[in-house]
Formats: structure tokens, C-alpha cells, sequence
């Protein structure tokens, strides 16, 4: 049964929704894994008895979400977890000032506390060493804050692989977008080399303690680093 809108060449919001349920009951239903493939258009389209236009317009929201991926000439398959579209939530956010970077950073703190606690239970040796390398490469690396940003987003990141939970993974790496816009800011408040490098000697006591398997001691350390970061920001002016 087609809609009026979509006679006229626009399909229905209602039955694109539709569509959309549909296909992710699909997934579901089927027990479909991240690169197996899902009905051809045509199939849905009689499957769901609604015109290739509301389908194709299903499958092109699902790819915006990161559901499923497509390219063309290629049946659509289903994609695996990408932070893309949580991050983008997050930024626009920002951006039209609905939350604030404050907001965000008290999240990660708390999340990130636990993810820190998480992989010194959980760590194997290869997660412990790399985390340490970042922390390493960060003191390296002092004197270019670009480098020491990305080996900082790194160490967090490497840190919520190692907690084993892929949730706090995806969480913890949709938050990069947001870092990359602030932690300049916040490593220009640190004027000196001193206070610079007290900031990364805070990232190698989260490592040491990741390594020694204490998860109090990292979740001390991670909460009095995000401490000092938010204090870095609030003395730069950004709330």
C-alpha cells in the first residue's frame, strides 16, 4: 500500500520508519553478525509490501546510523559497532550548546573510572605495554602537543580495550571528537614544562598502577587526573 507522499515522490516518514523496524527485526530475528548480508531491496520491497523508494530510504538511515553498510553494487551487509554516530551526538551537542564540555568530562570521569579499575583486573600483558608506550610516547613527545594529544586519546582508548567491555570502548572512543577540541586548550593553561610534564607523569602512575594490578590506585589516579584536566579547562574559560 503506497502513501500519497510517496506517490508524489517522497516516501512516508511513517512507513520508511516502518521499513527501518523491519529491518533491524530482521537482524535480530536471524541472528545476523557484522559483515552477513541482508535482503536485497527488491526482497524487502515485497517483504514488506511498500515501494523500493521507502526501502532504499530505510537502508540509506541505517547506513547514516552506522548500522549497516553499503557501497555500491553490493548487497548491504551488517556493520560492526562504530562510535561515529555517538560522537557526532555528542559534538552537536556542544556545538548548540545543550550540554556542556563540564557535562562531558564529569561523565567520562566517571565512566573512566571504572573502565581504569576494569583493566587492572583485566589487562593482558600486550594491553598493559601498550598503554605504557603511550604514556611513554607523550613524555617523548612533550615539545609537539598535537603528537602528545593523539598518544593521549590512545591511552584512554587503549585502557577501555582493556577493561574487556566493549561498551565502555565504544563510549570512551565517541568522546575523541570532543577531546580534540578542548585538550589544546586545556595543555596551553600548563604554560610551563614543569606543569606539562606533571600531566603526563599522572598518565605513567595510571599505567604503573594498570600494570601492578591495582584497580583503587588506577581509579584514584584517573579520578585526580580528570580533576586536573576539568581545572585546566575551567581556568581557560571553557564551562
Amino acid at each position: 500500500m503506497q502513501d500519497p507522499t510517496e506517490i508524489a515522490g517522497e516516501p512516508s516518514p511513517g512507513l520508511v520508519s516502518t521499513a527501518i523496524q523491519a529491518i533491524t527485526q530482521h537482524i535480530r530475528s536471524e541472528g545476523l553478525a557484522p559483515g552477513d548480508p541482508l535482503p536485497s531491496e527488491a526482497a524487502m520491497t515485497r517483504q514488506l509490501n511498500v515501494s523500493r523508494t521507502v526501502v532504499r530510504e530505510a537502508f540509506r538511515s541505517l547506513s547514516a546510523m552506522r548500522l549497516i553498510d553499503m557501497s555500491a553494487g553490493r548487497r548491504a551487509t551488517v556493520a560492526k559497532l562504530d562510535t561515529g554516530a555517538m560522537s557526532m551526538v555528542i559534538e552537536h551537542g556542544i556545538t548548540t550548546q545543550q550540554i556542556s564540555v563540564h557535562q562531558v568530562y564529569d561523565v567520562r570521569r566517571t565512566i573512566e573510572m571504572r573502565t581504569v579499575a576494569l583493566a587492572a583486573l583485566r589487562r593482558t600483558d600486550a594491553e598493559a605495554a601498550a598503554i605504557a608506550q603511550s604514556a611513554r610516547l607523550m613524555r617523548e613527545n612533550f615539545k609537539n602537543p598535537e603528537i602528545v594529544m593523539e598518544y593521549d586519546i590512545a591511552f584512554h582508548e587503549a585502557i577501555a580495550a582493556a577493561s574487556h567491555n566493549p561498551v565502555f570502548s565504544l563510549i570512551v572512543t565517541a568522546f575523541s571528537g570532543v577531546t580534540r577540541r578542548t585538550w589544546v586548550i586545556g595543555w596551553r593553561t600548563r604554560s610551563s614544562d614543569e606543569d606539562q610534564l606533571k600531566m603526563i607523569k599522572g598518565h605513567e602512575d595510571i599505567a604503573e598502577a594498570i600494570l601492578i594490578g591495582d584497580p583503587r590506585l588506577a581509579a584514584e589516579h584517573m579520578a585526580l587526573h580528570f580533576d586536573k584536566s576539568v581545572k585546566a579547562l575551567l581556568d581557560a574559560g571553557i564551562a
